[in-house]
């Protein structure tokens, strides 16, 4: 409580600066965010309506097109790094895996989004478009906090707003493309014009490669090299925009998108104290951020392949006085992809004679294992961690293919009056089909099946599958009141109902190796078909006084819903036979996860200051999230498990505050941050939790910037752009300075005990420098990308009851050179 005081006072002292300083006309700005122009002069969409930034009353991070030239923003998580209080984890499970953090609301792999993406007017739904390649970029913005009752599905964090390029009255082509080290190429360009007179397009495309930083290095020649986070994709489409008469304008794209990378980039570090003193071995017991050399020794390939097609179509038509817009969208992204996984770790495929092969022949060879892991002529002189070099581990297969059909009809009010309006329908159709298979590795090439029968090749030992069908109905309305020209009033709120189906596809057949069901739910019964409907109301209510031209407040309160849905039938009873029942562990995982609401309260100001050269915002908020949605990794003797689950009840207590300072004409200093304070109020599934972190929420963010363009004569400019952001402290899990009793403790009874203590991630900062040469219509500019080396963590997904954390190290530093034009 004494941070929470400590952040509101400090909120408090910033409102009161902003409406005792004596400003002159300028603009304002929020969130820390760099901008190029001032913020009066930029349009944002932040409540479905083009306004001022400096009116909007809300904490957005916003980045123009000339911000993300500057910093050479290739991707979303560039663009993230930017935005002091939000973070993101992504790329490192698989190519389509984004988990948005915004002040302390963490997503969840498996559930549904937490943060809204909305690109050109239109919601996206599906998770894995938030790292894709949307066209040419030329707006971003984020949105902070409950933003449902205006953009609806998945926005119990926030919102990312999205705009690309739009045809103009003449041809323009522009493009840049980079080589860097790690054999990194970039390729993007966008050629727009008029078709007609009233008519133009946009025809965009990219192309993005890196061998990435890390190698494989064991012996098999499929696998060795770099094997580990190499990324391959590229990505295409046009954008048809028409306005056939006044009143009606018709804007639509089409988008093609693939990619072949790896996955499952985790190393296994342990958290085994008693291990440590009576082996001698200090390697089982290791603070993670002490474990800088990561050696991946993988005998199967990683590889993940996505494909994405979609279309949209948006329509708008204005009345006198009302526009009507409406827009349909059609999405299909298919992922896939293959793996080494766990199961050597604690002995699944021991007595498989294709691990008793295996193991002899690599020892005969003289492999080595890195500490604490060793390996002897057979399976059990051996201490094998996942992610083996032998075949014991098995593959892991993962599938996820969805299909959204969604639209939305919106009537607003088009005039100038104190008094706005809107009302509107959405509808969203979700067709999911999602399984993860561990399959028998019998060394050969990899059979990319989810289902091998007994007796086959690579025959299936673990299988999840189900089919998810999701029918969502929406209504929305909003209404915005301007009683004095000082004052506004607005008020909005949206009703979603979410019908949510699963099938399951799993068929009930033995194990071929432990001979028990290949999946739980058949250990227990049998698995049928569910269904339930979630629904919610959110209100927004938000006030905005302005003192002066230069110097505003606000009070914004919102609600975050975010539907609940189903694990896998029988992870109760798995998590109950193999940890509650053998290890007293207490933990409360059901076959369904609840809904998640939030009740967000936030008080902000604006202010500008000598003439518009000094922009101030601040903001002080409160989050209370009951069941917040949490991932969990499990692991043991029966394979691996996914589940969702629900924290009961967790508390949120921040703020922020932002600075611009326009130095001189072309040189700009920049600086945002972000204190949180975050506690676990009830956990019903771990009750022992009570008091903790919220998990992969940084106690604190900080973002500085400086940007110059000066000229060198009369045709050519110097630039520069440096930029470092520091991430605080950071708990991955729910189970945080605790330990837990493991698995291993079946084994090696009184010293199976772990320590997760050393889990948290340090903090860390990263320092990027860009700088180059811009002509009238080129710009040579060069970059070092991770200045000072600084390693750090990706991710880390602690399995309390395996005894160790499952961890993704981060990127190292990249040097590169970037050539762009514009004609």
């Amino acid at each position: 409580m004494a941070n929470a005081r400590a952040y509101l006072s400090c909120g408090i002292a910033f409102s009161t600066l902003a409406v005792t300083l004596i400003s002159v006309p300028a603009s304002a700005q929020v969130g820390g965010d760099v901008l190029a122009e001032p913020a009066s002069e930029i349009t944002v969409t932040a409540r479905r309506q083009n306004e001022k930034l400096a009116d909007v009353p809300a904490s957005i991070t916003v980045l123009t097109s000339q911000d993300l030239a500057a910093r050479g923003i290739v991707t979303t998580e560039q663009a993230i790094a930017s935005t002091p209080g939000v973070t993101i984890v992504s790329n490192s499970a698989q190519v389509g895996d984004a988990q948005i953090n915004i002040r302390g609301v963490n997503g969840a792999r498996d559930a549904e989004n937490n943060v809204a993406l909305v690109v050109d007017g239109i919601l996206k739904t599906n998770i894995s478009a938030v790292n894709q390649y949307q066209g040419a970029m030329e707006q971003f913005e984020v949105l902070k906090g409950p933003q449902g009752a205006y953009y609806g599905r998945g926005a119990t964090a926030g919102v990312i707003v999205m705009g690309t390029r739009k045809p103009g009255d003449s041809w323009a082509a522009s493009g840049r493309t980079s080589w860097a080290t790690q054999d990194s190429q970039l390729a993007e360009g966008s050629i727009s014009g008029p078709l007609s007179e009233n008519t133009g397009i946009v025809v965009f495309g990219q192309y993005r490669h890196t061998d990435g930083f890390y190698s494989n290095t064991g012996t098999d020649a499929r696998t060795q090299g770099k094997t580990i986070d190499n990324y391959r994709g590229w990505g295409a489409g046009a954008r048809l925009y028409s306005e056939p008469t006044d009143q009606l304008s018709l804007d639509a794209k089409f988008r093609y998108n693939k990619v072949k990378a790896a996955a499952l980039n985790f190393t296994t570090i342990f958290a085994l104290p008693d291990f440590a003193s009576a082996l001698g071995n200090p390697d089982f017991f290791q603070n993670v951020n002490d474990h800088k050399d990561f050696v991946y020794q993988r005998n199967v390939p990683s590889i993940d392949e996505q494909r994405t097609i979609e279309g949209s179509l948006k329509a708008e038509y204005a009345f006198d006085g009302v526009k009507l817009t409406a827009w349909g969208l059609f999405s299909d992204i298919d992922e896939i992809f293959y793996a080494d996984t766990t199961a050597a770790g604690l002995g699944r495929f021991s007595g498989q004679a294709s691990c008793i092969a295996s193991v002899a022949d690599l020892y005969g060879q003289g492999v080595t294992l890195q500490s604490p892991l060793f390996l002897g002529p057979t399976p059990g002189t051996s201490t094998l961690g996942a992610y083996s070099p032998t075949t014991c581990d098995g593959i892991q297969i993962t599938q996820r293919d969805q299909r959204d059909l969604s639209g939305e009809i919106r009537l607003a009010s088009d005039t100038d009056g104190p008094l706005q309006w809107s009302l509107g329908a959405y509808y969203l159709h979700i067709n999911r089909h999602y399984g993860t298979a561990v399959n028998e590795d019998d060394g050969g090439d990899v059979v990319v099946s989810l289902y091998n029968a007994p007796g086959t090749r690579q025959q299936t030992s673990q299988l999840f599958d189900d089919r998810f069908k999701t029918d969502v109905y929406a209504g929305f309305g909003s209404l915005q009141y301007e009683p004095t020209d000082k004052l506004t009033l607005s008020a909005a709120l949206r009703f979603d109902r979410e019908e949510r189906h699963v099938t399951p596809l799993v068929p009930n057949v033995p194990d071929p190796v432990t001979g028990a069901p290949i999946n739980p739910g058949y250990q227990v019964g049998t698995l049928v078909p569910k269904s339930r409907t979630y629904q919610q109301a959110q209100p927004k209510l938000t006030l905005r006084y302005e003192f002066t031209p230069e110097v505003n407040v606000y009070l914004d309160y919102g609600v975050g819903f975010k539907a609940g849905g189903f694990n896998s039938q029988g992870s109760a009873a798995l998590i109950q036979t193999y940890f509650n029942d053998l290890l007293g562990s207490n933990i409360g995982v059901n076959d369904d996860y609840g809904k998640e609401v939030s009740h967000a309260l936030e008080a902000g100001f604006k202010a500008s200051l000598f003439g518009g050269d000094v922009q101030l915002s601040g903001a002080v908020y409160r989050n209370i999230v009951d069941d917040m949605q949490f991932f969990e990794f499990y692991t043991g003797t029966f394979g691996i498990l996914r589940v969702v689950s629900n924290i009961d009840k967790v508390r949120l207590i921040g703020g922020e505050l932002g600075v611009t300072w326009r130095v001189a004409p072309g040189f700009t200093l920049d600086a945002g941050g972000n204190v949180l304070d975050s506690k676990i109020q009830a956990n019903s599934v771990r009750p022992d939790t009570v008091g903790n972190k919220s998990p992969y929420s940084a106690d604190y963010t900080l973002n500085v910037g400086a940007s110059v363009e000066q000229p060198i004569n009369d045709h050519l400019d110097f630039t520069f752009r440096a930029d470092y952001r520091l991430t605080g402290p950071t708990w991955f899990h729910v189970v945080q300075d605790q330990t837990r009793r493991t698995v291993f403790d079946l084994f090696y009874p009184g010293i199976g005990t772990a320590d997760y203590s050393g889990t948290r991630r340090d903090a860390y900062g990263i320092l990027n420098l860009r700088a180059g040469l811009k002509g009238e219509t080129w710009r040579l500019t060069g970059f070092v990308n991770n200045f000072f080396k600084k390693q750090y963590l990706e991710e880390i997904i602690p399995a309390p009851e395996f005894g160790g954390s499952f961890v993704t190290p981060g990127a190292r530093r990249t040097i590169g050179l970037e050539a762009g034009f514009d004609f």
